[in-house]
């Protein structure tokens, strides 16, 4: 990427945050960020839904609010009815209106891979940007939603499970973490990014990365979703979970007692996955009293910062 050197500029790609922020007046800051993926679920609305809720997830991790949205579209023109896109883009409509913002366009191209997603435009006060980079030693770590959306929708694909076991998964996938967001702003927190293709993982170690920081995980305590467990132990593991594994492989130490299955769990791809949330010791109990108020799909403390090696991360 080039480097942009500009006072207006925020937050730009070198620190790996999950949007984009530049000022446009003391008081203001535009936040932007794009994603699109291939369909994870059968069903075209939730694909629909899943992509759009993932999109509007960089928003919010940044403690922004979203403005507006803009369509992305790949369609095999050949290859699949217009129909299903057009369930596609209601499931990306109906969730930007519960997002309180605007969808206003986008663009589309002839792809024989399907592909659905959004750019996505919010604001936020400078003051209050929330980045990837505030955590300090000491600070707890919490997540807003339990993992495993990767096994289970490798799973899906795999006749291992079918639509309607998934039916959690795509709850928790289509659920904003505006809520999330909001109890952030509510509290005050050092730092927050959110969950998704490099896992639990990897958003952490880029967390601590970005802050110079280490991290101690108790496994335990993420929060996991239901028939994630088995699905992995019947070997339905994403390659992109396995990439992930062995990117951190050199930074992650486990604790003897932690098993194959859960240290693959922890970085398994996640699509549209939670908030995690660096927050000082003495307003956890705050944070997770405002998660319980916004009934986020979970409100775990998993572990917490400490000094040590940037990106090193101990799993007991």
């Amino acid at each position: 990427m080039p480097v942009a050197t500009d006072p207006r500029i925020l937050v730009d790609a070198s620190s790996r945050d999950d949007a984009a922020v530049f000022r446009l007046t003391p008081d203001r800051a535009i936040v932007a960020s794009v994603d699109f993926f291939t369909p994870i679920v059968d069903d075209a609305y939730n694909f629909g839904r899943i992509a759009a809720t993932n999109a509007f997830s960089d928003i919010y991790a940044m403690g922004a609010t979203p403005l507006f949205a803009l369509n992305l579209v790949g369609w095999p023109r050949e290859g699949l009815p217009f129909d299903l896109l057009g369930e596609v883009l209601r499931g990306g409509a109906d969730t930007t209106r519960a997002a309180g913002a605007f969808l206003l366009g986008g663009h589309s191209v002839d792809d024989p891979e399907p592909k659905y997603g959004m750019a996505v435009i919010g604001e936020v006060h400078p003051d209050r940007i929330v980045t990837n980079a505030g955590a300090r030693a000491g600070d707890a770590l919490v997540l807003t939603k339990p993992i495993g959306t990767g096994a289970l929708t490798t799973a899906l694909k795999r006749d291992l499970l079918s639509e309607a076991d998934l039916a959690p998964a795509v709850a928790a996938m289509t659920t904003l973490n505006a809520g999330a967001a909001r109890a952030m702003s509510e509290v005050g927190v050092h730092a927050a990014t959110d969950v998704t293709g490099f896992g639990l993982l990897g958003h952490l170690r880029t967390l601590l990365e970005a802050s110079a920081a280490a991290a101690e995980l108790r496994a335990a305590a993420v929060p996991l979703l239901g028939g994630a467990r088995d699905a992995v132990e019947r070997g339905a593991i994403p390659g992109g979970t396995q990439r992930n594994a062995d990117n951190v492989a050199d930074t992650v130490t486990f604790a003897p007692g932690v098993n194959a299955t859960t240290r693959v769990l922890l970085a398994d791809a996640q699509t549209s996955g939670g908030l995690l949330i660096a927050v000082a010791p003495e307003r956890a109990d705050a944070l997770m009293a405002a998660l319980g108020r916004e009934a986020t799909p979970a409100a775990a403390l998993i572990g917490r910062v400490v000094a040590g090696t940037p990106g090193r991360i101990t799993v007991t």
